[in-house]
């Protein structure tokens, strides 16, 4: 790989930018495309990389009667929790194993600990702050666990303006709704509101901390892959 084309590459992960290496099997040929930059590909190798973008997956594919080559290098999956509940404990081991890098908000200290939550980044920010300062993305998940609307709404006005692949809270249907009807006053349309997942989690009847912990990754998921599908279709 030319230095000059290894220091482009260097630079967009430290910025955070998914970008795909493409590069032709047999003879030479070596480009770096994003979203927003072909890299001097043709066409078609810049469709297949941002499709292999979109797929998060590394592969090999035929373009123009060649073999090519696709690296994929994107940010990692992020899992914002605002909440420093049991719930959030749980949850924060699982999407650790499924590849997210997890972030706890809570401004309360006493909750928010290296001992309670080993291994994950820790705010004791306010959540608008702490989400605005992440700057939510297309690879982000962001999960609300209060039940303190002071909290909860707080970092659900920051996330529906976000480009956030999943937003949830956690609550009862009547919570929700009163929820919803509170984000309604702030400005936002059914429409955003019908973003937010709530109550949070796919429904299997969870009921321990744990359980629910596992409804709410396995509905992530499903978002995850409902998004890519959309990217690529």
């Amino acid at each position: 790989m030319e230095s000059k084309l290894l220091t482009a590459l260097n630079l967009g992960r430290a910025e955070g930018r998914p970008i795909a290496l493409a590069t032709l099997l047999e003879g030479k040929g070596q480009w770096l495309i994003d979203e927003s930059s072909g890299g001097g590909a043709s066409e078609s190798t810049v469709l297949l990389a941002r499709k292999a973008i979109a797929e998060d997956r590394s592969q090999v594919v035929d373009c123009e009667g060649a073999s090519l080559f696709l690296q994929v290098h994107n940010p990692p999956l992020r899992m914002v929790m605002v909440g420093a509940v049991h719930i959030a404990q749980a949850l924060s081991l699982m999407a650790a194993r499924t590849g997210y890098r997890v972030t706890v908000i809570d401004p309360r200290g006493a909750f928010a600990t290296e001992e309670r939550f080993p291994g994950v980044d820790i705010s004791n920010e306010w959540p608008d702050e702490a989400l605005r300062r992440i700057g939510p993305d297309l690879r982000t998940a962001i999960v609300t666990l209060t039940h303190d609307p002071k909290l909860d709404d707080a970092a659900l006005e920051v996330a529906l303006s976000s480009d956030a692949f999943y937003i949830g809270s956690l609550g009862s249907k009547k919570t929700h709704r009163a929820r919803l009807n509170r984000i309604e006053r702030l400005g936002f349309d059914k429409a955003a509101c019908e973003r937010i997942h709530g109550p949070v989690g796919l429904a299997i009847g969870a009921k321990s901390p744990a359980e629910i912990a596992v409804a709410i990754l396995a509905e992530v998921t499903q978002a995850r892959h409902i998004a890519t599908a959309r990217a690529t279709s």
